[in-house]
């Protein structure tokens, strides 16, 4: 059985944090992703669940690191500014791996900027906002329905690697209302697990790669495994060595036990690119205005197409230049100044021109005003025959 909701893309990450399993939230309250402190609030008391309001966004993510260590499946969510202040507990999740899901619904800045504003400000910030060389997973729903689906796939994926996953939103799908149809209960629905360790106690090597997945089994704390977790660079056995051997071989493990896995990990959706002059590049809330222009586009006479990432990082090489093969044109489509129009020109190395319509003035786009953008990409195509 199933019910039918109307429901904010906020809401619907609260109700697929618990199908996933999210039985802590720890954070402070940010427009514009207040709803998601809210609904856990009201949500995890009846699923015996546990929500801390802390006193800011430093103690925040620090509840929830502890509370992924001692076996919860942990969740907290923020904006711009709140997410500037998580950065170097991002990096000890990293560093230690330690599972945890960060939501992200961005708004304008810099600084606190404008708070209600859609923005997608924060693309670069969720992978390089830390120090050092750390990887980790971001995913950008475009609708309300995926926000429950991604905020599952983003605790799933914690679980599974061992590692931070960002669900970055943006304003414009955390305040949207959507109908949405979800089951009566969860009870069904599969719940992520982490690895476990098959060892004695006296045995267990928090940090070794037992089966070549390069992903360590994560004891409990308090469940009678004692293990070591620091940020510093350490060996198998958790504790801090700093030789340049250790070093080399957890830096390689932390960045191969996702790039070995890249093909389960990212998702990309393509929208009529199969015959497309000019391939459109946009997510999140962006994506929404891409749609209709595409489909506009196609009823002037021009072969447009849409490649939406679902995952953002890593970043989707392979499927954006087997699409840059096949076309003649990509048009990045961003509500920032320009961002990741420059992975997206790294990636395709100068096989087809990469155009930008950046869009940064409080708004998003309408459809047809990207449609004038992409005409204009078809007119530079004919020009250059």
């Amino acid at each position: 059985m199933s019910r039918v909701l109307l429901l904010q893309g906020n809401q619907a990450v609260v109700e697929g944090a618990i199908a996933a399993g999210v039985r802590f939230y720890g954070g402070y309250p940010i427009t514009p992703s207040t709803e998601i402190a809210e609904g856990m609030a009201k949500r995890l008391p009846q699923v015996g669940g546990k929500f801390m309001q802390t006193e800011d966004e430093l103690a925040g993510i620090g509840t929830v690191l502890g509370a992924s260590l001692g076996g919860a499946k942990a969740m907290t969510a923020t904006s711009g500014p709140g997410f500037s202040l998580k950065q170097e507990m991002i990096g000890m999740a990293c560093s230690a791996e330690i599972p945890c899901v960060i939501v992200d619904v961005q708004r304008v800045g810099p600084a606190t900027g404008q708070p209600t504003s859609p923005s997608q400000g924060d693309v670069m910030q969720t992978r390089w906002g830390t120090h050092g060389d750390h990887w980790l997973i971001v995913v950008s729903p475009s609708s309300v329905p995926e926000c429950f689906d991604l905020t599952r796939r983003a605790v799933e994926l914690s679980e599974k690697y061992r590692c931070p996953v960002i669900l970055l939103m943006d304003e414009i799908v955390g305040h949207m209302r959507e109908r949405i149809e979800l089951p009566d209960s969860y009870e069904g629905l599969s719940v992520p697990r982490r690895k476990q360790p098959d060892t004695p106690p006296k045995k267990y090597l928090a940090y070794a790669d037992t089966d070549g997945s390069k992903v360590p089994a994560m004891a409990d704390f308090g469940s009678g495994y004692r293990w070591h977790m620091t940020g510093l660079v350490h060996d198998e056995t958790g504790f801090p060595k700093g030789t340049p051997a250790a070093t080399k071989n957890s830096q390689d493990r932390l960045h191969m036990k996702l790039r070995d896995h890249e093909d389960d990990i990212i998702q990309v959706e393509n929208y009529k690119t199969e015959d497309a002059d000019v391939v459109v590049i946009a997510y999140g809330g962006a994506a929404r205005t891409a749609y209709d222009a595409v489909d506009m586009a196609r009823d002037e006479g021009i072969r447009a197409g849409l490649l939406r990432p679902v995952t953002i990082w890593p970043f989707a090489d392979r499927q954006i230049q087997s699409v840059a093969k096949k076309t003649k044109c990509l048009l990045v489509h961003e509500l920032n100044c320009g961002q990741y129009v420059r992975e997206v020109g790294r990636a395709v190395q100068g096989m087809v021109p990469v155009h930008l319509y950046a869009k940064y003035d409080n708004e998003p786009a309408t459809p047809e005003q990207l449609l004038e953008k992409i005409r204009e990409s078809a007119e530079k195509i004919r020009g250059a025959k």
